[in-house]
C-alpha cells in the first residue's frame, strides 16, 4: 500500500508560516509524502489566521471548494487548525460537517494521531487545548528552504491592544531558554542553513520571562557570532519595548542585518491611545532616528491599520505623517475590521467603510511614493544578494533570478555575457541599476559570487565562462558606490 499523502494550505502571519513547517515535519515523520504539485493530496492541512475578518471567509469558502472534492476522493481527510480553528473551535465542523480535525494553536503535535483517530472511529476529531502543549521547536520540521530558517524564540504575546486577539489565541508569552535558541541555530548551520530569523509575535520582549529585559540583544549578539551563520533576522518587535542596547546589537553585529519591521499601527496619539499600544508618535519616531543613527542604510518597514474605530480625517494626517518622515521602504496595510471578541469591536464610532476605502487608497498611494525614493537611493550601488529559491524569471534576452538584499529589499538580477547561475543560498554582488516601489533591478550580471553551502567558496568575475575556485569573497558593506 502505498504512502498517504498530504498538502498544507497557510494563511497568516510568520508564526503560521513557521506552525505550517512543524505541521509538515510531524506528517512526514508519521510516514506521509508531501503531494506533488498537481496532485490531489490524501489529507488538506488549513493552518489558519484570524486577525482579520476576511481571514473567516476564506477558510469557509476553501472548506466549500474541498467539500465536492472530498465526495469523489475516497479516503480524503481535511484538518483546519491555527488561530481561527482555536477561535471556532466546533463552530467549524457544525459549518462544515465534512471537516475530520480540528486542532488549535496550543497542540499542533497532536495532529498525526488525531488524523488516524478520526479515521477509525469515522467521526470528527475537534481537540483545542488552553495551553501550549509541548514548545513547537521539538516537534519534527520540513522546511521550505535549505538555507533559510525560522527559530521560535517565543510563544504568546502578553500586550493587550484592543483590536487585536492573538494573546486569547495564542497564550501569553513563554520564553525558551537561550542555550536552547543556540542549540538549535547551531544544528541548523550542520544542515546548511545560513540564515536565521528569530520569530516571536513581540521578540524584543524577549527575557522578561526570564528576569533579564536586556536578553534579546544579548542573543542577538550570540547568534550572530555563530560559526556558519551570514544573515540574523528577526520578526516583529513592538516600539514600546525597542531598546537602545537592541538597536547598538543590531549596529555592532556584521551578521545582523540592517533591516528592522516595527509596526506602527497608527501615527495619532489618540488612536494608539484607543488601540493601547502603549506609545506615541514622538517616541516611535525617536526609535525611527536612533536606528537610523547607528545604521543610516537601514530599511525600515511597517503594519498600519486605517479606520480604527473614532479615527478622524485629523487622526489619519497623523499617520500620514510618520509615513513621510518615517521614510519606510515598505508596509503593510489594512482595512480596520472588528474581531469579535477584542475590546474595539463593541466601540462606538466605527468608520464607515467608504471613509475607510478611501484613506486606504491614499495610504497606498504616499507609501509607494514614498517607497520608490527609499529605492532609488539604491541605484548604482553595490549590494550584497542572497540568492532565493526558483528559477528566476526569463525574458526573451537574458535569464534574471531574484534575491534579497542585507536591508531585505527584493532584488532581481540578470546573469551576466556568462549565463553562470549561482545556486539558491548564494551570496551574489550586484550594482543596481533601477528601482521600482517593491523591487530592484540589476542588469549588468553578478560582480561576484560566493558559493556558500557545499564545494569550496568562488569567484565569477564579469565576463569570464567559469569560476575561479578557492577565492573567498569579502563582500562590500550594503550602501558602497559601485566603482
Amino acid at each position: 500500500m502505498s504512502a498517504r499523502t498530504y498538502e498544507v494550505r497557510t494563511y497568516g502571519c510568520q508564526m503560521n508560516v513557521h506552525d505550517s513547517e512543524r505541521l509538515s515535519g510531524l506528517l512526514e515523520d508519521a510516514g506521509y509524502l508531501r503531494a506533488a504539485s498537481g496532485e490531489q493530496a490524501d489529507v488538506v492541512v488549513l493552518n489558519t489566521c484570524a486577525v482579520r475578518e476576511n481571514a473567516d471567509n476564506k477558510l469557509y469558502g476553501n472548506l466549500g471548494h474541498l467539500a465536492p472534492v472530498k465526495a469523489s476522493t475516497p479516503g480524503m481527510q481535511i484538518a483546519v487548525g491555527g488561530c481561527l480553528a482555536q477561535k471556532d473551535r466546533g463552530e467549524i465542523v457544525r459549518r462544515a460537517p465534512w471537516v475530520d480535525v480540528v486542532f488549535g494553536t496550543h497542540n499542533i503535535g497532536s495532529l498525526p494521531a488525531l488524523l488516524e483517530r478520526a479515521r477509525h472511529n469515522a467521526e470528527a476529531q475537534v481537540e483545542i487545548l488552553e495551553s501550549l502543549e509541548v514548545f513547537p521547536s521539538t516537534l519534527p520540521t520540513r522546511r521550505d528552504s535549505p538555507y533559510s530558517a525560522w527559530v521560535s524564540i517565543s510563544v504568546g504575546c502578553s500586550n493587550t491592544c484592543t483590536f487585536c486577539i492573538v494573546p486569547s489565541l495564542r497564550g501569553t508569552e513563554q520564553d525558551r531558554r537561550p542555550g536552547d535558541i543556540l542549540a538549535e541555530v547551531q544544528a541548523l548551520v550542520a544542515e546548511g542553513v545560513i540564515e536565521v530569523t528569530l520569530l516571536g509575535q513581540n521578540v524584543n520582549s524577549y527575557g522578561v520571562d526570564l528576569g533579564d529585559r536586556q536578553a534579546f540583544g544579548k542573543l542577538l549578539r550570540a547568534v550572530g557570532a555563530l560559526d556558519g551563520i551570514e544573515r540574523v533576522r528577526f520578526t516583529s518587535p513592538h516600539p514600546r519595548d525597542f531598546t537602545s542596547d537592541v538597536i547598538a546589537a543590531m549596529a555592532e553585529t556584521p551578521t545582523v542585518m540592517p533591516a528592522l519591521h516595527m509596526p506602527l499601527q497608527s501615527g495619532s496619539d489618540e488612536v494608539l491611545k484607543r488601540m493601547r499600544r502603549s506609545y506615541r508618535q514622538s517616541r516611535y519616531l525617536g526609535i525611527i532616528d536612533e536606528v537610523r543613527a547607528a545604521m543610516p542604510e537601514a530599511a525600515i518597514t511597517t503594519d498600519i491599520i486605517v479606520g480604527f474605530p473614532g479615527e478622524t480625517e485629523a487622526d489619519f494626517e497623523q499617520t500620514l505623517h510618520v509615513v513621510r518622515e518615517a521614510k519606510f521602504s515598505a508596509a503593510f496595510t489594512f482595512q480596520y475590521s472588528p474581531r469579535p471578541g477584542t475590546p474595539a469591536a463593541e466601540y462606538e464610532e466605527q468608520v464607515p467603510k467608504a471613509v475607510v476605502q478611501e484613506r486606504y487608497e491614499r495610504l497606498v498611494v504616499l507609501m509607494d511614493e514614498v517607497a520608490w525614493d527609499g529605492a532609488k537611493t539604491q541605484v548604482g550601488r553595490v549590494v550584497e544578494v542572497l540568492v532565493a529559491e526558483g528559477e528566476g524569471r526569463k525574458d526573451a534576452t537574458t535569464a534574471r533570478m531574484s534575491g534579497r538584499a542585507h536591508d531585505g529589499r527584493l532584488v532581481h538580477f540578470s546573469l551576466g555575457a556568462s549565463g553562470e547561475r549561482p545556486r539558491p543560498g548564494d551570496l551574489v554582488d550586484v550594482e543596481i541599476s533601477y528601482a521600482a516601489p517593491h523591487h530592484l533591478n540589476a542588469d549588468g550580471g553578478p560582480l561576484a559570487v560566493r558559493r556558500t553551502r557545499g564545494g569550496d567558496a568562488w569567484e565569477l568575475r564579469q565576463g569570464t565562462s567559469s569560476p575561479v575556485p578557492g577565492v573567498l569573497l569579502g563582500m562590500p558593506a550594503l550602501g558602497v558606490p559601485a566603482s
